[in-house]
Protein backbone atom coordinates (compact mmCIF):
# COMPACT_ATOMS: atom_id res chain seq x y z
CA UNK A 1 0.00 0.00 0.00
CA UNK A 2 2.84 2.39 0.89
CA UNK A 3 4.50 1.73 -2.46
CA UNK A 4 1.18 2.40 -4.19
CA UNK A 5 0.84 5.81 -2.54
CA UNK A 6 4.43 6.70 -3.38
CA UNK A 7 3.86 5.82 -7.03
CA UNK A 8 0.64 7.83 -7.06
CA UNK A 9 2.39 10.86 -5.55
CA UNK A 10 5.17 10.58 -8.13
CA UNK A 11 2.63 10.46 -10.96
CA UNK A 12 0.90 13.57 -9.64
CA UNK A 13 4.20 15.45 -9.41
CA UNK A 14 5.01 14.55 -13.00
CA UNK A 15 1.59 15.75 -14.15
CA UNK A 16 1.90 19.27 -12.71
CA UNK A 17 4.39 20.67 -15.26
CA UNK A 18 2.19 19.37 -18.10
CA UNK A 19 -0.89 21.19 -16.79
CA UNK A 20 0.97 24.36 -15.73
CA UNK A 21 3.75 24.98 -18.28
CA UNK A 22 6.90 26.50 -16.85
CA UNK A 23 7.96 30.00 -17.87
CA UNK A 24 10.51 30.07 -20.67
CA UNK A 25 12.51 32.84 -18.92
CA UNK A 26 11.74 32.96 -15.17
CA UNK A 27 14.76 35.24 -14.62
CA UNK A 28 14.67 38.55 -16.49
CA UNK A 29 16.40 41.91 -16.55
CA UNK A 30 14.09 44.90 -16.98
CA UNK A 31 15.50 48.32 -17.87
CA UNK A 32 13.75 51.51 -16.80
CA UNK A 33 14.57 55.20 -17.10
CA UNK A 34 13.85 57.01 -13.84
CA UNK A 35 12.38 54.28 -11.65
CA UNK A 36 11.30 56.78 -9.00
CA UNK A 37 9.34 58.91 -11.47
CA UNK A 38 5.56 58.57 -11.28
CA UNK A 39 5.68 57.73 -14.98
CA UNK A 40 6.89 54.30 -13.84
CA UNK A 41 4.61 53.99 -10.81
CA UNK A 42 2.72 50.86 -12.02
CA UNK A 43 6.06 49.04 -12.22
CA UNK A 44 6.95 50.17 -8.70
CA UNK A 45 3.57 48.94 -7.42
CA UNK A 46 4.00 45.53 -9.07
CA UNK A 47 7.45 45.20 -7.51
CA UNK A 48 6.47 46.38 -4.03
CA UNK A 49 3.35 44.20 -3.94
CA UNK A 50 5.26 41.11 -5.08
CA UNK A 51 3.10 40.59 -8.16
CA UNK A 52 6.02 39.42 -10.31
CA UNK A 53 7.01 36.80 -7.76
CA UNK A 54 3.39 35.59 -7.70
CA UNK A 55 3.78 34.89 -11.42
CA UNK A 56 6.97 32.91 -10.92
CA UNK A 57 9.26 35.69 -12.15
CA UNK A 58 12.58 36.77 -10.71
CA UNK A 59 13.04 40.30 -12.00
CA UNK A 60 16.24 42.34 -11.89
CA UNK A 61 15.43 46.01 -12.43
CA UNK A 62 18.20 48.24 -13.76
CA UNK A 63 17.57 51.98 -13.49
CA UNK A 64 18.91 54.45 -16.06
CA UNK A 65 18.94 58.25 -16.20
CA UNK A 66 16.39 58.32 -19.04
CA UNK A 67 14.07 56.02 -20.96
CA UNK A 68 16.11 56.19 -24.13
CA UNK A 69 19.11 54.79 -22.24
CA UNK A 70 16.95 51.92 -21.00
CA UNK A 71 15.99 51.30 -24.62
CA UNK A 72 19.63 51.25 -25.67
CA UNK A 73 20.39 48.68 -22.97
CA UNK A 74 17.68 46.37 -24.31
CA UNK A 75 18.84 46.77 -27.92
CA UNK A 76 22.39 45.95 -26.79
CA UNK A 77 21.17 42.77 -25.10
CA UNK A 78 21.77 43.95 -21.54
CA UNK A 79 18.05 43.69 -20.70
CA UNK A 80 15.13 41.72 -22.07
CA UNK A 81 12.28 44.16 -21.39
CA UNK A 82 11.87 47.92 -20.98
CA UNK A 83 9.44 49.93 -18.91
CA UNK A 84 9.22 53.05 -21.05
CA UNK A 85 7.43 55.15 -23.63
CA UNK A 86 5.46 53.56 -26.44
CA UNK A 87 6.79 56.02 -29.04
CA UNK A 88 10.20 54.33 -28.84
CA UNK A 89 8.77 51.31 -30.66
CA UNK A 90 7.94 53.51 -33.66
CA UNK A 91 11.24 55.39 -33.52
CA UNK A 92 13.14 52.12 -33.58
CA UNK A 93 11.00 50.73 -36.40
CA UNK A 94 12.46 53.54 -38.49
CA UNK A 95 15.91 52.14 -37.65
CA UNK A 96 15.03 48.58 -38.58
CA UNK A 97 14.29 47.22 -35.10
CA UNK A 98 11.04 45.30 -34.53
CA UNK A 99 9.76 46.16 -31.04
CA UNK A 100 6.32 45.61 -29.57
CA UNK A 101 4.56 47.00 -26.49
CA UNK A 102 2.36 44.46 -24.73
CA UNK A 103 0.78 46.32 -21.81
CA UNK A 104 -0.13 50.01 -21.49
CA UNK A 105 0.27 51.77 -18.15
CA UNK A 106 -0.78 55.31 -19.12
CA UNK A 107 -2.93 56.94 -21.82
CA UNK A 108 -1.23 60.33 -21.46
CA UNK A 109 2.50 61.20 -21.57
CA UNK A 110 2.41 62.98 -18.17
CA UNK A 111 4.99 65.45 -19.52
CA UNK A 112 4.72 69.14 -18.68
CA UNK A 113 6.48 71.85 -20.66
CA UNK A 114 6.97 74.98 -18.58
CA UNK A 115 9.06 78.14 -18.58
CA UNK A 116 10.77 79.75 -15.64
CA UNK A 117 8.91 82.86 -14.55
CA UNK A 118 12.26 84.18 -13.38
CA UNK A 119 14.15 83.59 -16.65
CA UNK A 120 11.26 84.46 -18.98
CA UNK A 121 8.99 86.85 -17.04
CA UNK A 122 7.48 88.28 -20.25
CA UNK A 123 6.75 84.93 -21.91
CA UNK A 124 3.70 85.14 -24.16
CA UNK A 125 3.70 82.38 -26.81
CA UNK A 126 5.79 79.33 -27.68
CA UNK A 127 7.55 81.37 -30.37
CA UNK A 128 9.29 83.14 -27.47
CA UNK A 129 11.27 79.91 -26.90
CA UNK A 130 13.43 80.61 -29.94
CA UNK A 131 17.05 80.83 -28.79
CA UNK A 132 16.30 79.39 -25.33
CA UNK A 133 17.73 76.41 -23.43
CA UNK A 134 15.22 73.60 -22.88
CA UNK A 135 15.83 70.96 -20.24
CA UNK A 136 14.83 67.40 -21.21
CA UNK A 137 15.49 64.07 -19.53
CA UNK A 138 17.59 62.81 -22.45
CA UNK A 139 17.99 63.25 -26.20
CA UNK A 140 15.41 61.17 -28.03
CA UNK A 141 13.15 60.97 -24.98
CA UNK A 142 9.41 61.59 -24.78
CA UNK A 143 10.18 64.84 -22.99
CA UNK A 144 12.04 66.01 -26.08
CA UNK A 145 9.24 64.76 -28.34
CA UNK A 146 6.70 66.89 -26.51
CA UNK A 147 8.98 69.93 -26.50
CA UNK A 148 9.59 69.49 -30.23
CA UNK A 149 5.87 69.29 -30.90
CA UNK A 150 5.25 72.54 -29.02
CA UNK A 151 8.03 74.22 -31.00
CA UNK A 152 6.74 72.90 -34.34
CA UNK A 153 3.24 74.20 -33.65
CA UNK A 154 4.76 77.62 -32.99
CA UNK A 155 6.90 77.56 -36.13
CA UNK A 156 10.17 77.18 -34.20
CA UNK A 157 12.71 74.74 -35.62
CA UNK A 158 14.48 72.34 -33.26
CA UNK A 159 17.85 73.82 -34.27
CA UNK A 160 16.67 77.25 -33.08
CA UNK A 161 16.79 76.11 -29.44
CA UNK A 162 19.36 74.30 -27.32
CA UNK A 163 18.32 71.04 -25.70
CA UNK A 164 20.05 70.27 -22.41
CA UNK A 165 19.93 66.79 -20.85
CA UNK A 166 19.00 67.08 -17.16
CA UNK A 167 18.33 63.42 -16.36
CA UNK A 168 15.29 61.77 -14.79
CA UNK A 169 15.94 62.39 -11.09
CA UNK A 170 14.87 65.27 -8.88
CA UNK A 171 18.19 66.94 -9.76
CA UNK A 172 16.47 68.00 -12.98
CA UNK A 173 14.63 70.65 -10.95
CA UNK A 174 17.97 72.20 -9.99
CA UNK A 175 18.78 72.82 -13.67
CA UNK A 176 15.86 75.25 -13.94
CA UNK A 177 16.36 76.68 -10.48
CA UNK A 178 20.02 77.49 -11.18
CA UNK A 179 19.37 79.01 -14.60
CA UNK A 180 21.12 76.21 -16.49
CA UNK A 181 17.95 76.00 -18.58
CA UNK A 182 15.14 78.47 -19.28
CA UNK A 183 12.46 75.87 -20.03
CA UNK A 184 11.76 72.40 -18.66
CA UNK A 185 10.02 69.41 -20.25
CA UNK A 186 9.61 66.80 -17.55
CA UNK A 187 7.34 64.53 -15.52
CA UNK A 188 6.24 64.09 -11.91
CA UNK A 189 7.38 64.52 -9.19
CA UNK A 190 9.93 66.91 -10.76
CA UNK A 191 7.17 69.28 -11.93
CA UNK A 192 5.46 69.45 -8.53
CA UNK A 193 8.83 70.07 -6.91
CA UNK A 194 9.47 72.97 -9.30
CA UNK A 195 5.99 74.38 -8.75
CA UNK A 196 6.71 74.45 -5.03
CA UNK A 197 10.23 75.88 -5.27
CA UNK A 198 10.14 77.98 -8.41
CA UNK A 199 7.64 80.07 -10.35
CA UNK A 200 6.44 78.23 -13.44
CA UNK A 201 4.40 79.22 -16.46
CA UNK A 202 3.00 75.99 -17.89
CA UNK A 203 2.84 75.84 -21.70
CA UNK A 204 1.56 72.28 -22.15
CA UNK A 205 0.28 69.80 -19.58
CA UNK A 206 -0.29 66.14 -20.49
CA UNK A 207 -0.73 64.87 -16.94
CA UNK A 208 -4.42 64.45 -17.67
CA UNK A 209 -6.56 63.42 -20.67
CA UNK A 210 -7.85 66.95 -21.36
CA UNK A 211 -4.39 68.41 -21.93
CA UNK A 212 -3.40 65.37 -23.96
CA UNK A 213 -6.42 65.67 -26.26
CA UNK A 214 -5.76 69.39 -26.70
CA UNK A 215 -2.24 68.68 -27.93
CA UNK A 216 -2.59 65.37 -29.76
CA UNK A 217 -6.29 65.12 -30.59
CA UNK A 218 -6.91 62.00 -28.50
CA UNK A 219 -5.35 59.50 -26.09
CA UNK A 220 -1.59 59.17 -26.46
CA UNK A 221 -0.13 55.79 -25.44
CA UNK A 222 2.67 56.58 -23.02
CA UNK A 223 4.07 54.23 -20.38
CA UNK A 224 4.33 50.60 -21.48
CA UNK A 225 6.30 47.43 -21.14
CA UNK A 226 7.89 46.63 -24.49
CA UNK A 227 10.49 44.29 -25.91
CA UNK A 228 11.74 42.80 -29.17
CA UNK A 229 9.08 41.04 -31.25
CA UNK A 230 11.35 38.00 -31.43
CA UNK A 231 11.46 37.80 -27.62
CA UNK A 232 7.65 37.83 -27.43
CA UNK A 233 7.38 35.09 -30.02
CA UNK A 234 9.94 32.92 -28.24
CA UNK A 235 8.66 33.55 -24.69
CA UNK A 236 4.87 34.00 -24.74
CA UNK A 237 4.28 32.53 -21.25
CA UNK A 238 6.91 34.84 -19.78
CA UNK A 239 5.31 37.86 -21.46
CA UNK A 240 1.92 36.75 -20.16
CA UNK A 241 3.32 36.53 -16.62
CA UNK A 242 4.76 40.06 -16.89
CA UNK A 243 1.44 41.31 -18.20
CA UNK A 244 -0.55 39.62 -15.45
CA UNK A 245 1.58 41.35 -12.81
CA UNK A 246 1.24 44.78 -14.42
CA UNK A 247 -2.51 44.48 -14.94
CA UNK A 248 -2.87 43.55 -11.28
CA UNK A 249 -0.84 46.67 -10.35
CA UNK A 250 -3.10 48.86 -12.49
CA UNK A 251 -6.13 47.27 -10.84
CA UNK A 252 -4.71 48.16 -7.40
CA UNK A 253 -4.04 51.73 -8.49
CA UNK A 254 -7.64 52.21 -9.66
CA UNK A 255 -8.79 52.47 -6.04
CA UNK A 256 -5.55 53.53 -4.36
CA UNK A 257 -5.47 56.86 -2.54
CA UNK A 258 -2.47 59.16 -2.55
CA UNK A 259 -1.83 58.02 1.01
CA UNK A 260 -1.85 54.37 -0.08
CA UNK A 261 0.69 55.05 -2.82
CA UNK A 262 3.00 57.12 -0.61
CA UNK A 263 2.97 54.36 2.01
CA UNK A 264 3.84 51.69 -0.57
CA UNK A 265 6.71 53.16 -2.61
CA UNK A 266 10.29 53.22 -1.29
CA UNK A 267 10.85 56.21 1.02
CA UNK A 268 13.51 57.74 -1.24
CA UNK A 269 10.84 58.22 -3.93
CA UNK A 270 9.14 60.78 -1.66
CA UNK A 271 11.91 63.41 -2.00
CA UNK A 272 11.71 64.03 1.76
CA UNK A 273 8.28 65.57 1.16
CA UNK A 274 5.43 63.03 1.35
CA UNK A 275 2.77 65.71 0.85
CA UNK A 276 4.39 66.89 -2.37
CA UNK A 277 4.62 63.30 -3.62
CA UNK A 278 0.95 62.72 -2.83
CA UNK A 279 0.00 65.83 -4.80
CA UNK A 280 2.18 64.70 -7.69
CA UNK A 281 0.33 61.38 -7.70
CA UNK A 282 -3.04 63.12 -7.74
CA UNK A 283 -1.80 65.18 -10.71
CA UNK A 284 -1.03 62.11 -12.85
CA UNK A 285 -3.71 59.73 -11.58
CA UNK A 286 -6.12 60.57 -14.46
CA UNK A 287 -3.41 59.59 -16.96
CA UNK A 288 -3.06 56.02 -15.69
CA UNK A 289 -4.59 53.22 -17.72
CA UNK A 290 -7.50 51.58 -15.95
CA UNK A 291 -6.96 48.18 -17.57
CA UNK A 292 -3.70 48.04 -19.57
CA UNK A 293 -5.37 48.08 -23.00
CA UNK A 294 -4.18 50.26 -25.89
CA UNK A 295 -6.88 52.58 -27.25
CA UNK A 296 -7.34 51.71 -30.92
CA UNK A 297 -6.60 55.20 -32.25
CA UNK A 298 -3.64 55.88 -29.92
CA UNK A 299 -0.75 54.35 -31.90
CA UNK A 300 -1.73 56.22 -35.08
CA UNK A 301 -1.81 59.49 -33.12
CA UNK A 302 1.69 58.74 -31.84
CA UNK A 303 2.94 58.27 -35.40
CA UNK A 304 1.26 61.53 -36.39
CA UNK A 305 2.94 63.39 -33.53
CA UNK A 306 6.38 61.99 -34.32
CA UNK A 307 6.10 62.86 -37.99
CA UNK A 308 4.84 66.36 -37.21
CA UNK A 309 8.26 67.56 -36.06
CA UNK A 310 10.76 65.02 -37.46
CA UNK A 311 11.33 65.40 -41.22
CA UNK A 312 13.19 62.09 -41.36
CA UNK A 313 10.27 60.16 -39.87
CA UNK A 314 7.81 62.13 -42.00
CA UNK A 315 9.30 60.60 -45.10
CA UNK A 316 9.05 57.04 -43.78
CA UNK A 317 6.06 54.71 -44.00
CA UNK A 318 5.87 53.88 -40.28
CA UNK A 319 3.34 51.17 -39.44
CA UNK A 320 2.00 51.21 -35.85
CA UNK A 321 0.18 47.89 -36.42
CA UNK A 322 3.09 45.69 -35.41
CA UNK A 323 4.30 47.81 -32.51
CA UNK A 324 1.59 46.99 -29.98
CA UNK A 325 -0.77 44.22 -28.95
CA UNK A 326 -3.69 43.83 -26.55
CA UNK A 327 -3.61 40.02 -26.70
CA UNK A 328 -1.77 39.48 -23.42
CA UNK A 329 -3.79 42.10 -21.53
CA UNK A 330 -7.06 40.59 -22.77
CA UNK A 331 -5.91 37.20 -21.49
CA UNK A 332 -4.95 38.72 -18.12
CA UNK A 333 -8.32 40.47 -17.78
CA UNK A 334 -10.17 37.28 -18.67
CA UNK A 335 -8.26 35.37 -16.01
CA UNK A 336 -9.16 37.99 -13.37
CA UNK A 337 -12.92 37.53 -13.89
Amino acid sequence: MTLLFRNLALCLMLMIPASVPALERPKLTLAVGGHALLYNLPLAVALQKGYFEEQGLELEVVDFSAGVKALQAMIAGDAEVVSGAYDHTLRMQARGHALRAFVLTAEAPQVVVAVSSRSLPEYCTASDLRGKKIGISSAGSSTQMLANLILAKAGVRADEVTFVEVGASADAAQALHSGKVDVIAHTEPVISLLEKQHGLHIIADTRHPQGTRALFGGPMPAGTLYTKVSFIEENPRTIQALTNAMVKALHWLRSASAEDVAALVPTDYLLDDPDLYKQAYRNIQPALSSNGLFPAQGPALTRQALQAFDPTLREMALSPAGTWTNDFVNAALQAMK
